[in-house]
């Protein structure tokens, strides 16, 4: 058959090829025996066969895992937790059907918490849940998945994920989950490949397939040429990341002396867990998006402040650049982005939203600005294409500044900029009065090749080697240099270490990137010597 090629959202930078196992959500049924007595007994041995299963796991874990799993085996224990299951079933409830009413209801009360810690452990109680059911339905070890696979799922838990052999290779591919969930760091702390958001899997992926986690790319039956370029570029991969490993915590430096500065992207605060500081000059890009997408409701002022404030301490004295809610497009957010648009990518989304719903921007700015003084705070506006959009942001800045000052609550007037996405933007930089630029890559070379970069059969034209995107992006650095205005690119790109040279080339002197790919991007810098012509950038 035809190769094909899929586009999804990097979570787990990797190669891997091998077969495919697909992890199937059970259609599980259980016959209640209408016995309140014996549906109790039922779910007490389900609850002591998960609290098995998930010591099993936890006395071989380590890290995170074994924190992960060290809750889960804590409320399980806790009885607290079944007792509404159980008086449930004494009301003549089935033990299946009072079990996940009950989970349902305490992991929507995780889900809405104010804590960002609790918030985050309702997908631990939803492993708790699916585990307790599948020793209930008699399910729990139907689909063993063998050493090297490559599973696809629509999601998968962290205890599934931990009850895999990962040591002789495989990765995860997911038509859903989300590069900042509890599997996506387990996976990134074993260096599992994992790739989210692919949509619906063809079941043509099935025998051989080729994964590539740093660009979130799976390619499906390969042609034998396009499998040898494949697997000349994994060893390649794997020499770097010996090298780059060694580089995290060192200053990047070309071989001609230019410093570089290394940012990282993040989605939120619980990115920053475990991370050492020193591995970055800064937080390049905060993606606020995923703040507002973590529960039913849109996040307050207070949630938002304190997710900014602890990112600010994270870093110090480092800047930290928190980029204004960037929804629409592929990021949709239920109750605020606009439903049923022809073209989302080229409608309501961004900045165009934000100052479309005024009652919510003002809530984000004023948590940024209460934010400000602890830390170095930039703002960064997203999909700006004319220059009073970026007018109107700061003199809603500095409306809400004036309020809250006159309240005497402490803040402080962050430095404004914005993203370069637009290629009309970037065409016509000099008219923007920003304090400083920031080049997103992704939809810059989107926008200018006429390729979507989640439509996996045009992926090859949106490539930003094309000379169209480096002009723009020479004309925006050049900018930046004339004017004295910073300019960094936080897009994927950044940490793409085929792509650095050319970005250097072009002029920039600051990068960010996913944490897991930093060393990568200094080990390429460092590899790196100008060339006289572009030398006169920096």
């Amino acid at each position: 058959m035809a190769e094909l090629r899929l586009a999804g959202r990097p979570a787990s930078p990797g190669f891997a090829s091998g077969p495919v196992v697909r992890l199937v959500e059970q259609k599980a049924h259980r016959v209640s025996s209408g016995d309140p007595a014996r549906e109790a007994d039922d779910l007490k041995k389900a609850i002591a066969n998960a609290l098995l299963s998930i010591s099993a796991l936890a006395d071989r874990a380590e890290g995170e895992a074994a924190e992960i799993l060290g809750f889960q085996l804590a409320m399980l224990e806790d009885d607290a937790l079944s007792e509404t299951a159980f008086q449930s079933i004494a009301s003549g409830n089935a033990a299946d059907q009072a079990w996940r009413h009950a989970l349902d209801a305490e992991i929507e009360l995780y889900r809405n918490g104010d804590d960002e810690y609790f918030r985050a452990r309702s997908a631990d109680l939803e492993d708790i849940r699916d585990t307790v059911l599948d020793h209930l339905y008699g399910s729990h070890s139907q689909i063993s998945v063998p050493p090297g696979a490559i599973i696809a799922a629509r999601d998968l838990a962290p205890s599934r994920f931990l009850s895999v052999d990962w040591s002789r290779g495989g990765a995860i591919l997911l038509s859903e989950g989300s590069p900042t969930s509890h599997v996506a760091m387990l996976a990134r702390a074993r260096r599992v490949p994992m790739i989210v958001g692919l949509g619906e899997i063809p079941d043509s992926a099935s025998s051989l397939i080729l994964v590539d986690g740093a660009l979130g790319q799976v390619i499906v039956s390969p042609h034998d040429e396009t499998r040898a370029e494949f697997l000349k570029r994994q060893s390649a991969d794997e020499e770097f990341a010996l090298k780059a490993s060694a580089l995290e915590t060192a200053a990047a430096i070309t071989k001609d002396g230019t410093r570089i500065s290394v940012l990282i992207n993040i989605a939120g605060v619980e990115d920053l867990a475990h991370l050492d500081p020193n591995i970055c000059d800064g937080i390049g890009l905060v993606r606020t998006e995923f703040l507002f997408g973590e529960g039913p409701g849109l996040p307050d002022e207070d949630t938002q402040y304190k997710a900014y404030r602890q990112m600010l301490e994270w870093a110090g004295a480092r800047p930290v650049t928190i980029r204004t809610l960037d929804a629409g497009g592929d990021k949709p957010i239920k109750g605020l982005t606009v439903d049923g648009e022809s073209n989302p990518f080229l409608g309501i989304r961004g900045v165009r939203l934000s100052l479309q719903r005024l009652d919510v921007f003002r809530v984000q700015i004023r948590a940024m600005l209460r934010a400000a003084p602890h830390g170095q705070l930039k703002v960064m506006v997203p999909m700006i294409t004319v220059p009073s959009e970026l007018d109107e942001v700061r003199a809603l800045f500095h409306e809400e500044y004036e309020s809250l000052k006159a309240r005497g609550v402490k803040v402080m007037m962050p430095r404004i900029g914005m993203m370069v996405e637009v290629p009309a933007a970037a065409l016509a930089v000099s008219h923007f009065k920003s304090d400083f630029f920031s080049i997103g890559s992704n939809d810059l070379v989107q926008y200018t090749t006429a390729a979507g970069r989640d439509i996996g059969a045009v992926a090859s034209l949106a490539d930003l080697r094309h000379p169209a995107v480096l002009k723009l992006i020479e004309l925006v650095t050049a900018h930046g240099e004339k004017s004295g205005c910073d300019v960094s690119l936080c897009g994927d790109a950044g940490g793409d270490p085929e792509l650095i040279p050319l970005l250097l080339q072009a002029g920039l002197r600051s990068l960010s990137a996913a944490p897991s790919l930093v060393g990568r991007a200094k080990l390429a810098i460092t590899e790196f010597r100008f060339e006289k012509a572009g030398a006169g950038h920096g």
